[in-house]
């Protein structure tokens, strides 16, 4: 899901940077309201974490590649979408520039599918249904539209610049990433339920909860 530079033209990633900077500005007033001592280490694990299973990549027709995402994973413990932008904003910034995977110039582009819109799609997700069926049916089905709903927006990211065909592009990211996001989603309920069962005060809504706010 990584997009490389070159495959998106310099003015349709000056749009997505626009975007990236104006999610990191509400991400830093988030966190500087939200992360404690508690939570600052918690949000660097899963950077790692995250790093270490993105770094498993299929590759896929057209030059992209196909792997777990987690944006889903970081927005629901949090309860925020924000903690996903900080955390694939650092991961991804230095896959880039160590591992050559991705690109610096369409760096908002992949913060953008992986999270803002993945993070957003499973959290929003996890939300809307957790009260009718489930709290951990919700986040499986949530994880599982973030990874699907990103690959979707990468390949049309790709269509718009030419680099993809776009229903081949879709067919070949929707159907690689739809296999995927059952692993991620089995992935996000055994490490939110390992959460919820050695430390459930490291999730937000359990907070929530206990205070009567959910």
């Amino acid at each position: 899901m990584h997009i490389p530079d070159g495959f998106i033209p310099l003015w349709q990633c000056a749009i997505y940077y626009i975007i990236l900077i104006i999610a990191l500005y509400f991400s830093t007033k988030w966190a500087s309201k939200n992360l404690d001592e508690k939570r600052i280490p918690l949000l660097a694990v899963l950077s790692a974490g995250i790093f270490a299973i993105m770094s498993m990549n299929m590759p896929i027709p057209f030059g992209t590649s196909g792997h777990m995402v987690g944006g889903a994973l970081v927005a629901i413990i949090f309860l925020a979408p924000e903690a996903a932008v900080i955390v694939f904003t650092i991961v991804l910034l230095i896959q880039s520039l160590i591992f050559g995977d991705g690109g610096i110039t369409v760096l908002g582009a992949n913060v953008l599918n992986m999270a803002i819109i993945g993070g957003g799609v499973g959290l929003y997700t996890f939300k809307g249904l957790r009260k009718i069926i489930g709290e951990f049916p919700a986040i499986a089905i949530g994880a599982w539209l973030a990874t699907l709903l990103s690959a979707l927006a990468c390949a049309i990211e790709m269509a718009i610049a030419g680099t993809f065909p776009l229903v081949a592009g879709i067919g070949s990211m929707v159907l690689y990433h739809a296999f995927i996001g059952i692993i991620e989603a089995a992935l996000t309920v055994i490490v939110i339920g390992a959460i919820q069962k050695y430390r459930p005060d490291l999730l937000e809504w359990k907070k929530l909860q206990t205070k009567g706010g959910e």
